[in-house]
């Protein structure tokens, strides 16, 4: 019987190399990277069953990359892995179709049953983060609505502007027009209310959107 194919994007390498090797007698572990935009060049040649995602990382967060690997692959299961235990970011994680959610500061053992259950079909959260919640926590989340939503594209288009490119530059890397990226800029601050460039990147790194700079 062959082995659920696993692929990994987290930037912290020390941290994917560890859960490589937790998962490897059990799993096939057939991708790892620093990033979700190089994770999506290459999924689709690697047929994974389960993704495990990082929310904040460099040039496509994690949140974005879920929302397209859903679109390829409708079946695979998404859990993320990360230190944000934000309601609001667990819950725009689950409404971007992902199975699970664990903090990093979990026990290694708790990854291995969110795995296990997702493939079942089933979901899975770090269990503090669902303290008090009545039903189905997935529903729960689901259910939550933090602000003005924003488009993946424009997430994208975010980030990268959080994380210092021109808009030139985010039109090169994103195959569109720097007068899209521009549109797509003066939209968010409209619907979020925001006068400057400065609380756009804010914004972006409060909500979980972009890495701050610092942690490159």
């Amino acid at each position: 019987m062959n082995k659920p194919r696993i692929i990994i994007a987290d930037d912290h390498l020390l941290l994917t190399e560890a859960i490589k090797s937790l998962l490897e007698p059990e799993y096939e572990v057939v991708g790892t990277f620093a990033d979700g935009d190089s994770m999506l060049k290459d999924a689709e040649s690697l047929s994974p069953d389960i993704a495990l995602l990082d929310v904040m990382m460099p040039n496509m967060n994690g949140l974005s990359a879920c929302v397209h690997l859903k679109k390829v692959f409708p079946k695979i299961k998404i859990i993320f892995i990360s230190m944000d235990r934000c309601l609001d970011t667990v819950s725009e994680a689950f409404r971007s179709g992902a199975s699970g959610y664990i903090l990093k500061t979990s026990a290694a053992g708790e990854l291995k049953v969110a795995i296990r259950e997702v493939l079942r079909g089933g979901y899975f959260a770090t269990p503090s983060l669902t303290e008090g919640m009545f039903g189905s926590f997935v529903q729960n989340f689901k259910r939550m609505k933090s602000g003005p939503e924003l488009t993946v594209r424009q997430k994208e288009v975010l980030q990268l502007l959080a994380e210092g490119y021109s808009m030139k530059q985010v039109a090169r890397k994103l195959n569109i027009t720097p007068r899209t990226v521009a549109f797509h800029k003066y939209t968010m601050m409209d619907a979020l209310e925001i006068s400057s460039s400065a609380e756009l990147v804010s914004y972006a790194i409060k909500t979980g959107v972009a890495v701050p700079q610092a942690a490159h």
